[in-house]
This record gives structure tokens, sequence and C-alpha cells, in this order.
């Protein structure tokens, strides 16, 4: 397949609000002893890589050719993927194996169309067998959780909205209590139209 790109004016305010909060998230746990991994994984580089998170998920934006919201599920899969494996917190090591993998489960859960583990190998500048073992093993990181429903979405999208309008520093990954995916069938009441803080955050 051709690559697709899209022009930077196209890019939606998730992204880079994505990528801030992953940024201080791993600098966060670089920093805390309490976050240092506890064992080594797939996941983890020998190296901290040379690109930014902002200019890697820029780059996954910009070629993975994925709806916006598919960015906002991968962000809910990284937090699945946080609380159910706590010794091996995002940090500057794993967060953009993590973040590519968890951007192309969330492609091929949502999108009818989507490209193949050897085209995002290539755009997150790993191979096609490391794509495979990576998605593989973050499916299992997270149990196979990949449904999301309307208001776990939602809630995401609200957190987001809000924590965009008060610029403040997100806790380490764990930014929505866990029911809101546990007891995905609970409905939940938001004081914010959520139609218009999901364009909001998609625009």
């Amino acid at each position: 397949m051709a690559e697709i790109q899209k022009s930077d004016e196209e890019m939606p305010r998730v992204i880079n609000f994505m990528a801030s909060v992953l940024e201080r998230v791993a600098e966060t746990n670089d920093l805390n002893g309490r976050y240092s991994a506890q064992k080594i994984s797939i996941f983890d580089g020998l190296t901290r890589p040379t690109i930014s998170v902002q200019s890697y998920l820029e780059r996954i934006f910009k070629y993975a050719n994925c709806s916006p919201s598919c960015f906002i599920v991968a962000y809910i899969y990284l937090d699945r993927f946080s609380q159910m494996q706590p010794l091996l917190p995002i940090n500057s090591f794993n967060v953009h194996r993590l973040l590519i993998t968890s951007v192309l489960v969330s492609a091929k859960f949502m999108d009818d169309i989507f490209y193949n583990n050897g085209y995002y190998g290539k755009v997150g500048g790993i191979s096609t067998r490391e794509m495979n073992l990576l998605e593989v093993d973050f499916l299992f990181g997270i149990g196979f959780q990949l449904n999301v429903t309307p208001t776990t979405f939602h809630t995401y999208c609200s957190y987001l909205h809000t924590e965009m309008l008060m610029l403040e520093i997100p806790m380490p990954l764990k930014i929505v209590n866990q029911q809101c995916w546990v007891n995905d069938d609970e409905s939940s009441t938001h004081e914010l139209d959520v139609s218009q803080i999901i364009q909001k955050l998609l625009d």
C-alpha cells in the first residue's frame, strides 16, 4: 500500500495532548524509583529512542491513516495495560513500542480498513516480526479486553478535555477509575455535552 500522509493542519488536538501526557508519564517513571521496571519486556529498548514521543505520535497519525477516534481508544488500551501490568511501567525505554502497538490494535478493532503489521512496522521503525510479537504481547497484557463502550469512550474524552482545559500534569497513567472499563454496562452522566467534547478533541 502506498503511504498516505496527512498534513499538519489536520492534526487533531488529542494527538498533541496524548504526546504531552505520555512524555510526562515516561519522564516521571524514569525519575521515580518506585516505578522502575521490575522485569524486562519485549517493549523495552536497549536505549532511549532519539525521536520524541510527540514526533513519533505525529508520524503515526500522518502515515497510519486511522481514524482520530483510534487514538483515544489506543489511550484507553494503554491505561488498561498500565493497570494490569504494574511491573511494566511506561517509561522512555518502552513508550514508543507501546504507542505504535496500541494504535495498531485499536485500528484493527475500530476501523473497517487498516494497514497490516508490516506497514505499521515501517511507520514505527521496527521489523514486521517484532511488530507481530509486540501485538501478541500487548493483547495478553490487556487480557484481550478490547471492547470500549460508548460510556467508557465518553469518560476518557471528558477526562482528556478537562485536562486540556486545566493544563495540569496528569497522574501516571491510571487516569480514570478502573470502574469505567470494568463495569462497562453501567451508565454515567456528564455535565458537559459529550458530542461537543469529542468534537473538540478530534478537530
